[in-house]
């Protein structure tokens, strides 16, 4: 079922130099020859995403690609230079300061590499500040901010002082501060990335957790393509400013748009990102092993498959919808393509 549209932009561009705005203006589609004769740096260039409800979005790249300058352009943090972003249909470009702060504070949660916690607010404080931000009374703030407290795992801890907390601890406070005005979408730039591997990992799995509670529409930030394929219903690819390719995990890894994507998902594990429903072969008449869900990943469903000795189907919404036997598996954990991708 698509999902309704929650945030719109189209043709955005962010340029650093003189008179920015003028030269975009009479240079709508400014080549890299334009850019460099005018001194100007294009941070973002022509960006076009199209982001729906309740959707983990991942916007990555290496380091310089732009992917951090179009998140503050989304938000509007940063100014665009040109182009149009809408959200939930109205015109984001076009509110005031006054709007634009109703907006943040209302409807938009951010997080960030660096944790920017008040060090001399324990965590139910800095939990609680932004709704001291907006008025709200000292009562309901607080209750709001214990159930954030609890959601993030941090339950009992309400008092401590950020120095108190190891670096993945005072992460989830952030999170549960960004989550307490219960915002709709919820932006985030690279937000584990100074983590050790360890807590980064158990701090994804805290995310998806939070995810699977809350149906939050997600803009998250990354230059890890493992982060990404684990998190993201789709990603797009940022190299020099533009948007390079924007596809599910599947997609990239099957039909990379550019050697630039290939090169990102070479050394990707298939089994990782592939799922039964990618590879499955046409429906047979059996006798098949079981049944497997369209969606489940090779990684998980290799063990049972490989020690089958029939096919197992393959299910989508409830009906058999083709057939995965151990060839196809073992082609995709030795890194073989399958014939859908050599097709």
């Amino acid at each position: 079922m698509p999902r309704a549209r929650k945030l719109l932009c189209r043709n955005v561009w962010k340029l650093y130099g003189p008179d920015a705005s003028d030269f975009l203006n009479k240079h709508p589609s400014p080549s890299d020859a334009d850019l460099q004769g005018a001194a100007m740096i294009g941070a973002v260039r022509a960006a076009n995403v199209e982001i729906g409800e309740g959707e983990i979005f991942v916007i990555m790249g290496l380091s310089g690609s732009g992917k951090s300058t179009l998140v503050r352009c989304l938000s509007r943090l940063v100014e665009p230079t040109g182009g149009e972003i809408e959200f939930d249909g109205e015109d984001l470009l076009a509110m005031n300061a006054a709007q634009l702060t109703a907006l943040r504070r209302q409807k938009i949660g951010m997080v960030f590499q660096n944790f920017a916690l008040l060090p001399h607010l324990t965590v139910l404080q800095n939990v609680a500040f932004p709704l001291d931000v907006q008025g709200v009374p000292r009562r309901t703030r607080e209750a709001r901010a214990l159930e954030m407290i609890d959601i993030v795992g941090l339950k009992g801890r309400e008092d401590y002082f950020p120095r108190q907390l190891s670096g993945g601890q005072q992460q989830r406070v952030g999170i549960a501060r960004s989550l307490v005005g219960e915002p709709e979408i919820w932006f985030l730039d690279e937000p584990f990335s100074a983590l050790d591997p360890l807590i980064r990992r158990e701090m994804q799995d805290e995310f998806l957790r939070l995810q699977g509670l809350l149906h939050k529409t997600i803009v998250f930030i990354t230059h890890d393509f493992d982060e990404a394929i684990r998190l993201a219903d789709r990603i797009a690819v940022m190299k020099d400013g533009r948007i390079v390719q924007t596809a599910t995990p599947e997609e990239l890894v099957l039909n990379p748009a550019t050697d630039y994507v290939a090169e990102f998902t070479k050394h990707i594990p298939r089994g990782k990102v592939l799922s039964a429903g990618a590879i499955m072969a046409p429906l047979g008449a059996g006798p098949f092993g079981g049944d497997l869900d369209a969606a489940s990943r090779i990684a998980d469903v290799a063990d049972q498959v490989e020690a089958a000795g029939t096919p197992f189907r393959v299910m989508q919404d409830g009906a058999p919808v083709g057939q995965l036997g151990a060839a196809a598996v073992v082609d995709v954990l030795v890194g073989r393509p399958s014939l859908r991708e050599t097709a």
